[in-house]
């Protein structure tokens, strides 16, 4: 209520100044007439009016600048929901050009009371984390976060919306988990290029829409993907990020149908593990340009959950022979493993050929994105 009586207040003062000043302009020329015919006149009335119209100015512009800054409107807010009991943004919410689903609110499951941010909580009632938009690659959204990692502290998740994201605003998507190599990175850090790839895939009919999660590599160790390899138990169930991301965002509900995982260069390994270590949670892995401990991973495949089987591409370029006998060792040694491993569903791309190492690594992206989209649930 205080915003509009500023107005108010401008508006009255504004009008009462121009009364003033057309009285003092009236005057000045009534003196200028009465001094011709060398008669003497008042000045004291004109100049009254003079100084009400410089207050009234002075008022003016001080309430101008109040208004524009907001500094009474925003004490006058304090305490109000930021968004509606819908979930929507109001004033203060993320950059306009996001979607309005991506603001909504998922109130922890401790929680009576959803809270008045638009917020998307984690498993922990304390941490609160809201998806701002950071730019628009590959055609979608980027947007950012800071959520629990598995050791109780906040990193920072980037989410990418494809472009149906926004057009179809009754659709869920699937889900692919891309992980980073390169300790307190996201995975696009590393690969700047992997948005474009995807939405090339989009554009081009290759593949179906899936949401992209790019959670930051856990520190203290300088290879994060390696210490997952060589100790599957390192690889957790991620609860905390599923639960902001199927909060956050229309996806589909998490499980190996809608989830799956990407990595690229240094982030395959990791993504390999998490196929092999649980193909109850992400239905399908894809590696690219990676170099893999064939031996660790058949372990990791050997001790996962019974009865689930993985399926997994490895890509490498044409010319990248070191990558390539990196996939069909690891192919061979899953295929003799015990368990689990010896039952994983193995695919190896040695297609690619281009002029240039980014040229391949762009067509090898968008050959993982058509393989993971043909293999997890279409958006519905």
């Amino acid at each position: 209520m205080v915003r509009p009586l500023l107005v108010i207040f401008l508006l009255a003062a504004a009008v009462g100044g121009i009364w003033l000043a057309r009285g003092a302009l009236q005057r000045w020329r009534d003196l200028r007439a009465a001094e011709t015919y060398e008669l003497a006149g008042d000045r004291w009335p004109m100049l009254a009016r003079a100084g009400g119209a410089m207050v009234c100015g002075v008022c003016v512009t001080a309430l101008t600048l109040l208004t524009t800054l907001g500094a009474f409107g925003g004490l006058g807010r304090q305490g109000e929901p930021a968004s509606d009991s819908a979930g929507g943004p109001a004033a203060g919410a993320p950059a306009a050009g996001a979607p309005a689903a991506v603001r909504q609110q998922a109130a922890p499951p401790e929680a009576t009371a959803a809270p008045a941010a638009p917020a998307v909580a984690s498993s922990a009632p304390a941490m609160v984390s809201r998806f701002d938009s950071v730019g628009h690659p590959g055609g979608g959204e980027l947007l950012q976060s800071a959520v629990l990692g598995p050791d109780g502290k906040p990193r920072n998740v980037r989410v990418w919306l494809p472009p149906q994201y926004a057009k179809e605003p009754n659709a869920r998507f699937p889900v692919v988990v891309m992980h980073a190599a390169t300790p307190g990175k996201t995975a696009d850090a590393e690969v700047p290029d992997v948005f474009e790839g995807i939405g090339s895939a989009l554009q081009t009919g290759r593949a179906r829409p899936f949401v992209l999660v790019a959670p930051e590599a856990p520190s203290g160790t300088a290879h994060p993907c390696e210490l997952v390899a060589a100790a599957p138990a390192a690889l957790s169930d991620d609860a905390t990020l599923r639960t902001t991301i199927a909060g956050a965002f229309r996806t589909l509900p998490p499980g190996p149908a809608s989830w799956g995982t990407l990595g690229v260069e240094g982030g395959a390994p990791c993504a390999a593990a998490a196929g092999l270590a649980r193909p109850d949670l992400y239905g399908v892995a894809a590696a690219v340009s990676g170099r893999y401990d064939a031996a660790a991973l058949t372990q990791t495949g050997a001790e996962a959950p019974a009865g689930s089987s993985a399926r997994l591409l490895l890509a490498a370029a044409k010319a990248d022979s070191a990558g390539l006998d990196a996939a069909r060792k690891l192919q061979s040694a899953l295929k003799a493993g015990a368990g689990p491993a010896a039952k994983a569903e193995v695919r190896i791309s040695d297609n690619v050929q281009d002029f240039s190492p980014d040229r391949e690594r762009l067509r090898l992206v968008r050959q993982a994105a058509q393989y993971l989209a043909e293999t997890l649930a279409k958006a519905s």
